[in-house]
């Protein structure tokens, strides 16, 4: 309990107190709220976040709309009879960014999510069901079986949705090597376990969600200070 106090104290002290962390900290959703979305909302987060990667997200969401008429809404039931020859069409459409090689991640995670579909019942009911304790295995299985999700690109997505994980952002891994619990790279099997073991050991100690205790994290560390008023 004393490192989870003494990453929270530092957070309050940086972002201003007590009641600015409050207001600042997200909470996952609910099992529920998760199994209550679309699996066609997973592969149009999933391709968001890939098309936000090396681009100016501003950029992204501003093609967004575009992006939704040309891929039928991320309807994973037209998408499945989506010829390559058509994609490759599409990816020269204005209406979005083009750059085949991510468009085609479409494809692949479109069918992905479908087989997943076949194994669980439905893509969110395997999102919702994955127990947070163990979350760097639902990383690796939308690394391994998906297209272009490694790194932070799944995890940002399983966040945007509202799955209760924690993210290695710049800040978190700097507090993770600072505090000895990796030392290898980031993305190894070995580092993102000691990451794992870490986390579930503060969420133990705090009772908080794997979501805040990240944000706590990286409020702690880094160059983001907010005085109080």
């Amino acid at each position: 309990m004393t490192q989870f106090n003494e990453i929270y104290d530092r957070a309050c002290e940086r972002k201003g107190g007590e009641a600015n962390i409050h207001i600042l900290l997200e909470e996952p959703q609910s099992h529920k709220a998760l199994n209550l979305r679309t699996d066609d909302e997973w592969l149009e987060e999933f391709t968001r976040k890939i098309f936000q990667s090396g681009f100016y997200w501003s950029v992204v969401n501003a093609k967004w709309g575009g992006f939704r008429e040309v891929f039928w809404d991320f309807s994973i039931d037209k998408l499945l009879y989506m010829s390559p020859e058509m994609y490759e069409q599409r990816a020269q459409d204005e209406r979005i960014i083009r750059n085949y090689k991510k468009v085609q991640s479409i494809a692949r995670n479109c069918h992905m999510i479908y087989e997943l579909q076949q194994e669980h019942g439905s893509f969110s009911s395997l999102i919702a069901n994955w127990p947070s304790s163990d979350i760097i295995n639902l990383w690796l299985l939308l690394r391994k079986r998906g297209n272009r999700l490694g790194g932070n690109t799944g995890p940002f997505a399983l966040r945007a949705l509202g799955k209760d994980t924690f993210l290695l952002t710049k800040d978190v891994e700097s507090y993770l090597r600072a505090n000895h619990i990796i030392d290898g790279g980031l993305q190894s099997l070995k580092s993102l376990k000691a990451a794992q073991q870490h986390f579930n050991e503060l969420q133990q100690s705090s009772g908080l969600s794997m979501t805040a205790l990240s944000q706590l994290i990286a409020f702690s560390v880094g160059d983001n200070i907010i005085q109080s008023s």
